[in-house]
């Protein structure tokens, strides 16, 4: 897919972390130069991207994060899973910059911003999770304490896909470890409420938010099985796609920013 390419700048960061209390399964801030060398390159892991199941949940993982965002609650995870292995097959180390989220491709960057204080961090997806009710992402140690989180625990935070790492893109000779979405704040956006296997099931929601004014489209999507993405036009400005999602996040607590 696109990448955010923030014409010869990318935003930079330091790193974020995840409460250790809970049950576990395994304004954007100002631009600045990031030092793309820093990041190293890992490959998407195909296995990651089906579907799977926890707590009598099933998730689905997204094809690719460009243009998501969304808002919500952090955690961090810390010494109980120090050395285990993430979803992905890594060593957990709790004083790296990663991060567990449920549904985003492994190895996606993100632009992590503590909205109560305004701290921000970078991180790389390399686990699943968090599993708990309202959280949407799980940060290490590390993180935390870049977050000003670590007493608290957890933190309100707006995460942002900033790209993917160079090695997913086979054939590249650039040498660029970390290839950023293109066009940061203007693209297609879309709010996707809902994924099914079911065609029927994704029909009758599609349904239902076209009778209440909405413009929305049903994508199938094949990676990771046949699934039905129901996705409610946002328009061509990250800012307007935001205010809509809060006002769906009130009948869809999973819904989440994406562009196409």
């Amino acid at each position: 897919m696109k990448f955010i390419k923030t014409a010869a700048v990318l935003l930079v960061f330091l790193l974020s972390g995840c409460a250790a209390n809970h049950a576990r399964y395994s304004r954007l801030p100002p631009r600045f130069t990031y030092p793309a060398k820093q990041l190293p390159p890992r490959a998407r892991v195909p296995g990651t991207q089906r579907p799977y199941r926890v707590h009598g949940r099933t998730y689905y993982p997204i094809p690719s994060a460009y243009g998501y965002t969304q808002t919500g609650i952090a955690s961090w995870y810390g010494p109980r899973f120090h050395g285990r292995k993430t979803s992905n097959g890594e060593t957990y180390n709790m004083y790296k910059q990663t991060a567990a989220h449920k549904t985003l491709p492994m190895n996606t960057y993100l632009l992590v911003t503590n909205l109560e204080n305004g701290r921000h961090t970078i991180v790389r997806i390399n686990d699943r999770g968090p599993f708990v009710r309202g959280r949407i992402i799980d940060l290490t140690k590390a993180g935390a304490m870049k977050l000003g989180m670590l007493h608290k625990g957890t933190a309100h935070v707006r995460i942002t896909a900033l790209g993917e790492t160079a090695a997913i893109h086979s054939g590249r000779r650039d040498g660029r470890r970390f290839l950023p979405y293109k066009n940061f704040n203007r693209g297609n956006f879309f709010v996707q409420v809902g994924a099914f296997a079911n065609r029927g099931n994704a029909k009758r929601l599609q349904n239902s938010l076209l009778s209440q004014g909405y413009k929305t489209i049903s994508r199938l999507s094949r990676q990771g099985g046949r699934l039905y993405r129901v996705q409610v036009r946002a328009g061509r400005r990250l800012k307007a796609a935001r205010a809509l999602e809060k006002r769906l996040a009130g009948r869809f607590p999973g819904a989440f920013v994406i562009a196409h």
